[in-house]
């Protein structure tokens, strides 16, 4: 997940990058060990017997609630990972990967500044936090760590659609960073890799890593009466705030990832310009033309 951009990007400098929003603390993480790209040695033999056991029991937990609720190729594709009972060793996740998509998997310290998370996207490299929360961040951890990023986001990288749209968003990120437009890109990431539903001919699903990885937004997102969820509109999306410490208000819905990529793939300069011009809307908006689920 890609931090502010309020620095020059790309370079590491052996600090933690400055994010949106406020806190109490810098972004978890040891950056010195990182190279100029923000990628780093996973350094496996680090991880605890605890830590191994702490990473079983959230697989766990996910796994068992995904039928029913996550995206069949979501559900596929989780048995990509490896064993369950350790956390995965990025080389030998990278190489099954890399067989699939041409993705891979790297480590890096926590959360990296935009420039340099659109650039590793876009040379399909997926970068994965390397540390763990701890026990008692079991239920909830502010930051992505090695569950989210591995849990959340890499298995729909084996699916060859969503892998071409990821690469995709690295490469527009680049751009969107030299607009100055990099805000409208961060709330399309939040509603659809984060925390985006799919339709299916079985009912709503989730695909979003935000959704996938958390304990309670899984069934809050699918099956609560509360929040609205509301066909996919990309400059709807580009307008719309979004909750970094509660579950969402909305959910955007594509009807399948072809749509998602297609969606996306046009030149996003003159929607950019719209974008800004039409002004921001609150995550629990509500639109005359919103299409409602």
């Amino acid at each position: 997940m890609p931090a502010s951009n309020d620095f020059h990007s790309g370079i590491n400098q052996g600090v933690a990058p400055v994010t949106y929003g406020q806190g109490d603390r810098p972004p978890r993480g040891d950056y010195s060990r990182a190279a100029a790209d923000y990628t780093c040695e996973q350094d496996w033999a680090s991880y605890t017997a605890e830590d191994h056991a702490l990473y079983r029991r959230l697989h766990e937990r996910q796994s068992a609630q995904l039928p029913g609720l996550a995206c069949a190729e979501f559900i596929e594709a989780v048995s990509q990972l490896g064993e369950p009972d350790r956390i995965p060793r990025f080389d030998q996740l990278s190489r099954r990967l890399h067989r699939a998509t041409g993705w891979e998997v790297v480590a890096v310290p926590g959360l990296i500044p935009e420039e340099a998370f659109f650039k590793l996207l876009a040379d399909r490299r997926f970068p994965v936090t390397g540390w763990l929360r701890r026990p008692e961040e079991f239920d909830y951890v502010v930051e992505p760590d090695v569950f989210h990023d591995l849990f959340g986001h890499v298995p729909l990288l084996f699916n060859p659609v969503f892998a071409d749209y990821m690469q995709a968003y690295g490469a527009g990120g680049l751009k969107a960073s030299r607009l100055e437009a990099c805000e409208y890109l961060a709330r399309l990431y939040w509603y659809t890799v984060e925390f985006g539903l799919i339709a299916t001919p079985a009912g709503l699903r989730a695909y979003g890593a935000g959704i996938l990885s958390s304990a309670g937004e899984l069934r809050h997102s699918v099956l609560s009466p509360e929040p609205q969820r509301l066909g996919f509109d990309l400059e709807r999306i580009m307008r719309t705030r979004y909750k970094i410490d509660t579950y969402q208000a909305s959910y955007f819905v594509i009807d399948s990832f072809d749509q998602l990529f297609e969606a996306t793939a046009p030149d996003f300069t003159p929607i950019y310009r719209r974008v800004g011009d039409a002004g921001v809307l609150e995550a629990d908006s509500h639109l005359p033309g919103d299409r409602r689920y």
